[in-house]
């Protein structure tokens, strides 16, 4: 029985192991075929037969053109270095991540690099190896927040195999990507990280000797100012260069005509240009970083190097080129690390008047140096720029000078910028991180004692067969934990007693002989993911909390689902089952004349007028009655029973709804309930009124993970029993041209029960119909059937409909065209809650309609059939 408990944990810790030694076997061989085939490239393009004025540009502009083109083509997402992608992608933002994003970088990198391109391919391996790992994760499906700690060790293994620097992927990944310091994470990471190393250097050559580099490294009283001028200037300038990013990715969306592989075309037409008149432009980052590094070349040619790769590096990263800034950034500290050691080393001698002092640092010292501060300004991570410079020496004498360089930079640099470089380059894509990712996830900081019943029923183990199928019976659980002297010492459930009774046991036997001993528990502070691992990995309903062998709690599926809609909803602070039901404050009636009843719920007066003239409309085409009402939110620390609610400003709602009434002719019903959840009173509501539908607002689309729409709403459209239908108003409330899309079948049945009431809040509507067609998956409806649909619509509408098939890739980008073209008013979407519920983790199709028109969208959710 040991072992069974440790199971869970054991082949967890098994499967981890497996997965990162694959995925740091897999980033080093890609790493390894980048570097190689960008040396080739490079080696190729400047021994070129063809003169160097003619074959720098050409191969430039061709090579740039085809990295471009396979980007766009192919994988968007692979533009730029990757890794504001990669932490997009931890922190739960919608952003593909996959073998072919990871297939598409490679290639496209190596065509950048090897044209000429002032990037690096460090950043490139860090979505590579991001991008392979999220894939395993789809291969070997797992929980969300085990995903994450897969791509984290991918992008950990793609930056250590990149630099040959285990350490620094890992520091990487906690100190800008995950921040996340947990067991899994770290372990995963560091594993990855070694492996994808290991690989590196084997294959690369290196061998797996770290040995010290032999040029002269050395400290004296007399550098330290000079050091701290190298901070200040790497601080400066490594912020002048990160506003440059900006800025040319500013200048270059004033080309989108030019398309991506334009852009990326120009840049290397550009850069081969300026290799012909300046060849210093032309070496690799690899070259470029020890031609400074040595100090072998006069302070003219260091300084016209470093504007031109300052430059270059600007031009091509604006471009939207495959390509990361970690290289450049080593390089162009390197330049500056040998200025500020010639400024130093004139200082000293007054520029020819004075001998030397023998302890002042080598220009190599000050080189390195600058390395490191250079690039923490720019990145904001001083210590993976400090572990990274000490792994690419393995000399501890340079330590203390990078920290004085890097430390200084990244306060300098700190104070000048803006947040993190790649937080501010995922807000112009549209998407916005918390400082920390795990903020984003909204049941990452759940514990078990957040969602478990505090009040259980048990069992005592000395019960009868009798008494315990007794006890079934007077209970909803399927389940029971089984205590002894007040200790937990099983637990049994209806498929144990079944057992029992088919096996034909006679009543003495006691339910000691039938429970499950030793049972799986959860301390009161295990986390959500740990609980549903081990509720999935034993297939268990339900897992008792303990401390020690006190049974403290339980905690079941239907508690997680319910924590789940707390967090949905947004308006819950205190989590767990201790809701209480709904009051009743107010409730006005009036006579049940309709056929049906449609619930609306009126929450904002200033909304409120939009939402149940819509509600009317629908009500009086269906000869529904309306359900009008509002809830009055409540802490979970007072009873609803208890809660003062002030009825004056509910009175304007009220009358809007007795307005209603009298205009339209409807029975109207109105009432007020104090509750602790509104979703769940709104069931409540739906089961006491035998509610046949529910009409509600949908005011602010938001892009928080694990979302369909947004709070209440998500709530309804998980549980309601009935249909439910969401407006989201346009800007203008106007209901003449409606654009209907659907696939056949049940939408076109609703569209012909909603129709009839929806077109009376127009005054000449005209119908569009219209079916999307993947162009590369399989058959769509053919013009025959859509036209099929059109008659019967036709038919009960008595109006004409108009049909369109269309062909495109994306469902929500077809119909947000298709409206504009169409000047439509309003789009009536159908889907079934299975398929609404799939579009969190597919594409979430109604907020990307929303997100990108102001028209007024009307999505309803059909009753699920029950086979």
């Amino acid at each position: 029985m040991l072992l069974k408990r440790l199971e869970p944990l054991l082949s967890r810790k098994r499967v981890a192991i497996a997965e990162a030694c694959v995925i740091g076997l897999v980033s080093g061989l890609a790493a390894v075929l980048l570097k190689q085939g960008v040396e080739l490239l490079t080696l190729w393009r400047t021994s070129s037969t063809l003169p160097l004025w003619l074959a720098l540009p050409t191969i430039g502009l061709v090579g740039g053109w085809l990295s471009g083109w396979s980007v766009e083509r192919l994988a968007p997402e692979a533009s730029g270095s990757g890794i504001p992608q990669v932490k997009a992608a931890l922190g739960f933002a919608k952003i593909p991540l996959n073998l072919r994003v990871a297939l598409v970088k490679l290639g496209s990198t190596l065509l950048a690099l090897g044209s000429g391109l002032s990037l690096g391919r460090q950043g490139p391996t860090v979505q590579i190896g991001a991008g392979l790992a999220a894939q395993l994760s789809r291969w070997v499906p797992t929980s969300p927040e085990y995903r994450r700690q897969l791509i984290s060790a991918g992008a950990a293994a793609g930056l250590a195999a990149g630099f040959n620097a285990p350490i620094a992927g890992v520091l990487f990944v906690v100190e800008e990507l995950l921040q996340d310091f947990s067991d899994l994470t770290l372990g995963s990471a560091i594993l990855a990280s070694f492996i994808g190393a290991v690989v590196s250097r084997l294959l690369g050559g290196q061998g797996l000797n770290l040995t010290m580099d032999a040029r002269p490294i050395s400290l004296s009283v007399h550098d330290l100012p000079f050091l701290i001028i190298l901070g200040l200037m790497a601080g400066l300038l490594g912020s002048l260069f990160r506003r440059g990013i900006f800025g040319s990715l500013a200048f270059f969306r004033q080309f989108k005509q030019l398309g991506l592989p334009g852009r990326i075309g120009l840049a290397g037409l550009v850069t081969g240009l300026v290799g012909v008149f300046v060849p210093v432009a032309a070496i690799d980052n690899t070259g470029l970083q020890e031609f400074f590094v040595t100090g072998s070349a006069g302070w003219q040619m260091i300084a016209i190097a470093f504007v031109a790769k300052f430059l270059l590096t600007l031009l091509a990263y604006g471009s939207g080129a495959p390509g990361g800034i970690f290289a450049p950034s080593l390089v162009l500290g390197a330049a500056l690390g040998c200025l500020v050691s010639f400024f130093a080393q004139g200082v000293y001698t007054g520029f020819g008047a004075w001998p030397l002092p023998a302890d002042l640092a080598t220009t190599t010292t000050y080189a390195l140096t600058g390395m490191g501060a250079f690039f923490s300004a720019v990145t904001g991570v001083p210590i993976t720029a400090i572990v990274i410079v000490f792994e690419m020496t393995a000399n501890f004498n340079l330590v203390l000078p990078l920290m004085i360089g890097s430390g200084v930079a990244y306060l300098i640099a700190d104070r000048a910028n803006d947040g993190s470089i790649y937080n501010r380059l995922l807000a112009l894509q549209g998407i916005h991180l918390e400082p920390v990712p795990q903020a984003n996830n909204p049941w990452g900081h759940l514990k078990a004692a957040d969602l478990m019943q505090r009040r259980v029923e048990t069992l005592s183990s000395q019960m009868s067969l009798p008494e315990v199928a007794q006890a079934f019976s007077r209970s909803h659980h399927r389940g029971f934990p089984v205590l002894e002297d007040g200790r937990l010492v099983g637990i049994v459930t209806q498929s144990d007693l079944s057992d029992s009774t088919t096996q034909g046991l006679d009543d003495y036997v006691t339910l000691a002989d039938i429970m499950t001993t030793q049972p799986v528990t959860v301390a009161p502070d295990a986390t959500l993911p740990r609980v549903l691992h081990l509720l999935n990995r034993l297939k268990l309903s339900r897992l008792p909390v303990t401390q020690g062998n006190k049974l403290v709690g339980i905690i079941t599926r239907a508690d997680i689902i319910r924590a789940e809609c707390d967090q949905v909803s947004g308006d819950q602070l205190e989590l767990g089952p201790q809701a209480e039901p709904s009051y009743m404050v107010f409730q006005q009636q009036a006579p049940a004349i309709g056929q049906g009843r449609l619930l609306v719920p009126l929450a904002d007066p200033r909304t409120a007028p939009d939402l149940i003239k819509i509600a009317a409309a629908i009500a009086h085409g269906l000869h529904y009655e309306l359900e009008c009402i509002h809830v009055v939110p409540v802490p979970r620390s007072v009873a609803p029973a208890e809660a003062k609610v002030d009825l004056q400003k509910v009175e304007p709602l009220r009358q809007l709804a007795l307005s209603y009434a009298e205009n339209s002719g409807l029975s109207v019903h109105f009432q007020v309930r104090a509750a602790h959840e509104i979703g769940r009173t709104l069931l409540e509501v739906i089961k006491e009124r035998h509610i046949d539908l529910v009409l509600m607002g949908w005011h602010h689309p938001s892009l928080t993970p694990g979302r369909v729409i947004s709070g209440v709403v998500d709530t309804l459209i998980r549980q309601a029993p009935c249909q439910v239908v969401v407006v989201r108003p346009g800007r203008n409330l106007t209901f003449d041209r409606w654009l209907i899309p659907t696939a056949g079948g049940p939408n076109a049945q609703s569209a012909q029960a909603l129709l009839p009431g929806l077109l009376t809040l127009g005054h000449s509507p005209e119908i569009q119909l219209c079916t999307i067609c993947h162009p590369e998956k399989g058959e769509c409806l053919t013009p025959q059937h859509i036209s099929e649909m059109a008659d019967e619509l036709e038919a009960t509408l008595r109006r004409p409909v108009y049909t369109q098939v269309l062909t495109h890739p994306s469902v929500s980008d077809a119909i947000v065209d298709m409206a504009n073209l169409c000047h439509s008013d309003a789009i009536l979407l159908g889907a079934s809650r299975e398929n609404l519920l799939s579009q969190v983790i597919k594409g979430n199709v109604p907020l990307e309609i929303a997100q990108n028109t102001d028209i007024t969208i009307i999505l309803l959710r059909q009753v699920e059939t029950q086979n």
